[in-house]
């Protein structure tokens, strides 16, 4: 995470009529990071992610994207951005190939449409059609299609919506290929919160149009220095010290302590008790 950042927000306003979707929102994104941007349905996170790319328009505050404003750019930015959309166009009777090598064709230095390909791990399914692909498979073609063209930020919008749990881990392990060879910075929206702490190094909740928390995924709201709940067989406590009363049992036990588990709040406790009542 080095230089500019990749995104910086300031008092980002925005409404639909009578209904404010963000009110004065900040948000950053450092060269380089996989941001996640978490929240409750209706909380803005569409709208946001939806002016950062420039598909739609702001009522207020600054927004800087690759060092520019996205309204006002032009073929250059566009090139640098790369976008996977939770819903994307129907392509059923192109094959992976041919899906590929047409969006290929509007960037100035694209991947081989074949390098793309075998980076998400569809070489194999390369001469098939779109609609012959399974869900996981499907979305794997977005994902090549959003990084042919060599993006420097990657918009990653639900990537994994309807995964199976062995399709997501493999779809986890391609993006952090992609962080770790390339460089590219990762803005991510997701509802799996398994998501967000495997492949983020930031998570930034939002609910009603603000910023309530940010952090590492291990500090967030201060999971870190949350009180833990320490159980064994005759009994349970809450500390702020669960290694002493280990300790303490062990020695009280003069030995294993029976039963016994030390929890943490999970980052599902954390944000639930975030967003409150916005859920």
């Amino acid at each position: 995470m080095t230089g500019n950042p990749a995104v910086r927000v300031r008092g980002l306003r925005k409404a639909y009529g009578p209904v404010t979707a963000l009110t004065d929102l900040d948000l950053d994104v450092a060269t380089g990071e996989v941001l996640a941007l978490l929240g409750p349905n209706g909380a803005g996170k569409t709208s946001a992610v939806e002016i950062l790319e420039g598909h739609r328009d702001r009522d207020g505050g600054d927004v800087t994207v690759l060092g520019r404003d996205p309204r006002h750019v032009g073929l250059d930015w566009r090139a640098a951005i790369g976008i996977v959309p939770q819903h994307c166009a129907d392509l059923g009777e192109l094959t992976v190939r041919e899906s590929v090598r047409h969006f290929a064709r509007y960037f100035p230095r694209p991947r081989d449409p074949d390098e793309a390909i075998e980076l998400v791990g569809l070489t194999s399914k390369a001469g098939a059609r779109v609609r012959a692909l399974s869900g996981g498979q499907r979305r794997r073609l977005d994902v090549a299609i959003g990084v042919v063209g060599r993006p420097r930020l990657l918009f990653l919008d639900e990537p994994t919506t309807g995964f199976d749990p062995q399709a997501r881990r493999r779809f986890w392990a391609l993006i952090r290929s992609l962080t770790g060879h390339d460089g590219t910075t990762v803005l991510l929206t997701t509802h799996h919160l398994a998501e967000a702490e495997e492949l983020a190094d930031r998570i930034v909740v939002i609910a009603a149009g603000r910023v309530v928390a940010e952090g590492e995924p291990a500090t967030l709201g201060g999971r870190a220095g949350a009180r833990s709940v320490v159980r064994w067989a005759d009994g349970v406590r809450d500390t702020d010290d669960p290694a002493g009363l280990v300790a303490e049992l062990t020695r009280r036990y003069g030995g294993p302590v029976p039963g016994l588990t030390v929890t943490r709040p999970s980052l599902e406790d954390v944000y639930l008790d975030l967003i409150g009542g916005h859920s």
